[in-house]
C-alpha cells in the first residue's frame, strides 16, 4: 500500500493497488485495525477506478463517425 493520494492515481495505478489490497484482505492474516484501513483504502481505490472508467466511457461516446461508421473526430466533452 502506498501513501500516494488516490485522487492522483491513474486507472491502472488504482487498479493495481486495489488488487493488492484485495489480496491482503483475502489472505486474512492482517490484524483487524489494519484490515479496516485496507478496506477503507480499497473503497477509495474502487471509487477512483469507477470515475476513471466513466470518464473514458464519456470520451468514447463523443467519438464522431461518418456515414460508414468510420471515426472522423471527437466532439468536446464538458469537464474533461
Amino acid at each position: 500500500m502506498t501513501d500516494r493520494p488516490v485522487s492522483e492515481m491513474s486507472f491502472e495505478e488504482a487498479m493495481a493497488e486495489l488488487e493488492h489490497v484485495v489480496g491482503q484482505l483475502e489472505r486474512g492474516d492482517v490484524p483487524l485495525e489494519d484490515s479496516i484501513k485496507l478496506y477503507e483504502r480499497g473503497a477509495e481505490l474502487k471509487k477512483r477506478c469507477e470515475v476513471k472508467l466513466r470518464e473514458a466511457e464519456e470520451k468514447v461516446a463523443q467519438i464522431t463517425t461518418d456515414a460508414d461508421g468510420n471515426p472522423t473526430g471527437t466532439k468536446p466533452v464538458e469537464g474533461l
